[in-house]
């Protein structure tokens, strides 16, 4: 291919790869639209701790004052009889003295919600509800239909357990069957008013964007909406914090026991036979000459230990130093102990045989000093 008609190739180009770009987006524009999604996200910070924030912001916004509350404190909610005091929680935990300023508060016209025991059979051992006429033991749980016009059918209280109303003290508003027990009931207590509810799953931050769920919310709140502050109270038993590190931390955990399982892994024991390989013949001198040392001490030879470490000494001095190796007696001590700077009277003894087992470890420990110096 010449100059020209790589020109050519080149300006076609040039000139038809716009044209393609420009069809192509006409194809596109033609053919999708955009739009926009809105995507929920996890909630996060406050709302992913408090189960009522939805709720509580949902008031806010419609002008009610509202309190939260960490733990039931009496004395900080029976202040206002024209309030509302919402227990999330197990009321079991709710003891006799306090349920007695709730019901005394109540009885002056407060309104108080609160729900079934999750766990125990006995509601007459419960104050709050001993103090409603309940005294057969809670049912089993059971959906009830909930149907808004113009919005999906619901099904609500399906985890929470039922309860039976004492005949003599019957709820004002019920919602259930006789036979298997209410899911909702609403006594008049004094002045004021006591909900029962079988559960407040309804009232948490995920099912509150559902307009069925605010309205049951809004009739459940209504004795008192609009009249003084709905306090939300949260009961939640805390977990151990080595539980709470276990749920929340498995980030950190997870990866360092798996670190941990594969550092045992690579220095453990592999697998393999029962017993181990025997051992094979060695021909180690100083395995040997070891064994025959530990035996002539065992059967109490010490004077030939002591010979051997001395001639041993005595070989090194001859062939290091020979004018001292030389001498003798006394000369050969002291001239030894200016030369390895020890006490003539240590050297003296250490070249002596020794007598018991007390001389000999002292002797033989001079000798061992005595060679490394030299």
């Amino acid at each position: 291919m010449n100059a020209r008609e790589r020109g050519i190739l080149a300006g076609g180009i040039a000139l038809g790869l716009p044209l393609v770009l420009a069809v192509a987006t006409a194809w596109v524009l033609h053919n999708f639209e955009r739009v926009e999604r809105r995507i929920p996200l996890p909630p996060g910070g406050e709302a992913a701790a408090d189960p009522l924030y939805a709720l509580r912001r949902t008031l806010e916004a419609d002008g009610r004052p509202v309190a939260a509350h960490d733990g039931l404190q009496p004395a900080a909610l029976v202040g206002n009889p024209r309030d509302t005091v919402l227990l999330l929680g197990d009321p079991a935990r709710v003891d006799a003295a306090a349920a007695g300023q709730l019901l005394a508060w109540v009885s002056r016209g407060g309104h108080l919600v609160l729900r079934t025991p999750p766990r125990g059979g006995d509601p007459g051992a419960v104050p709050l509800l001993a103090a409603l006429g309940l005294r057969q033991g809670l049912r089993a749980p059971r959906c009830e239909p909930l149907r808004v016009p113009r919005q999906p059918d619901h099904v609500e209280f399906c985890r929470g357990r039922r309860f039976v109303p004492d005949a003599a003290r019957s709820p004002q508003l019920r919602w259930g069957q006789e036979g298997h027990g209410l899911a909702w009931a609403r006594w008049r207590h004094g002045r004021g008013h006591v909900d029962l509810l079988a559960d407040m799953d309804f009232l948490g931050n995920g099912p509150l964007r559902e307009v069925p769920h605010q309205a049951l919310a809004r009739q459940v709140l209504a004795p008192n909406y609009g009249r003084g502050t709905v306090h939300l109270v949260r009961m939640s038993e805390r977990l151990p914090p080595w539980l709470e590190l276990l749920r929340r931390g498995w980030m950190v955990w997870l990866p360092l026991l798996l670190l941990l399982g594969a550092g045992l892994w690579r220095h453990g024991q592999r697998f393999g036979p029962w017993l181990p390989a025997p051992v094979a013949a060695r021909r180690s001198l100083l395995e040997h000459v070891q064994a025959s040392g530990e035996l002539l001490y065992r059967r109490g030879h010490h004077e030939l230990l002591h010979a051997a470490l001395r001639e041993a000494f005595l070989a090194r001095l001859r062939r290091r130093e020979p004018a001292l190796h030389a001498l003798a007696g006394a000369e050969r001590a002291a001239a030894l102990a200016a030369r390895l700077q020890l006490p003539p009277q240590l050297v003296r003894e250490a070249l002596q045989r020794p007598g018991d087992r007390q001389e000999f470890h002292a002797r033989m420990r001079t000798l061992v000093q005595m060679r490394n110096r030299l």
